[in-house]
């Protein structure tokens, strides 16, 4: 490693904000330039969905327990079919005052929407989000499911598309008591400036800090044309079962993002 680099990554550790403006929310450190070859961290993607000479699609999976979606929506259906029996009963309703019947109305809301909430995380929310580097293209493809809160409104799936020279790498750390380590976030600035314009995550959480710089080094070097492993550190997917496909590409972004310009 070069002295230039050395100091370089001296004055980066030293840093206490980001040259990025606006910093990140739980930013923790900017990570080497795309185009520096002397990035300390060998190159090695964390999982990868398919990799070839024009395009390499990576997953992003949450930190989520999918079971639990699932354990949840039942249990909420049970409770819910239970209390319609009991208001079916003959004089049980009738025989609330009004406030009764209120706070029963809005308990039962409350219990339809939290089981409408997870069914819907259990049935159609994507797994594994992905994201695509066209490297014949310069272009990086981001699919982004952007759910709420509230399960009756709607929960749209947006085709992001950057071009790869805007892009720059950055570690954020998370010190939740579920969610604890760091992730790779991608801040896409006007060109030529260190304006954000827009930022999407390229790996949820990792305990590693290693793993988040090989994976940003693997990508930079891979857009590059260099030699990179391909390989993943992880090879076995999470349990996040569903019963329907999930990850829907728009046609005319499916080919585009995994062909070469004519």
């Amino acid at each position: 490693m070069s002295e230039e680099h050395e100091i370089s990554m001296q004055m980066s550790q030293e840093r206490k904000s980001s040259k990025l403006k606006p910093q990140a929310e739980k930013w923790e450190e900017d990570l080497p330039e795309k185009y520096d070859l002397q990035q300390p961290t060998a190159p090695r993607l964390i999982r990868v969905n398919e990799i070839n000479d024009i395009w390499m699609e990576i997953p992003r999976h949450e930190n989520i327990t999918w079971l639990g979606t699932w354990v949840i929506s039942i249990g909420s259906l049970i409770f819910i079919s239970l209390n319609y029996f009991f208001l079916s009963l003959p004089d049980f309703f009738s025989e609330m005052t009004s406030d009764n019947k209120i706070e029963v109305l809005l308990l039962n809301f409350s219990f339809i929407s939290l089981s409408l909430f997870f069914s819907r995380m259990a049935l159609f929310v994507p797994r594994g989000t992905p994201v695509r580097l066209n490297r014949k293209r310069q272009k990086v493809y981001v699919y982004e499911h952007q759910r709420s809160i509230w399960p009756w409104m709607r929960w749209p799936t947006v085709i992001k598309v950057f071009d790869w020279t805007d892009i720059h790498g950055e570690m954020l750390m998370y010190s939740g008591r579920y969610d604890y380590g760091h992730r790779l976030s991608c801040a896409v600035c006007k060109r030529g400036t260190y304006e954000v314009i827009d930022r999407f995550l390229l790996s949820y959480t990792a305990g590693d800090n290693r793993m988040i710089r090989g994976l940003w080094n693997h990508c930079c070097l891979y857009m590059q044309y260099k030699p990179v492993p391909e390989t993943p550190l992880l090879t076995r997917k999470p349990l996040s079962w569903t019963p329907v496909n999930t990850i829907r590409w728009p046609e005319d972004l499916d080919k585009e993002s995994k062909t070469a310009p004519e």
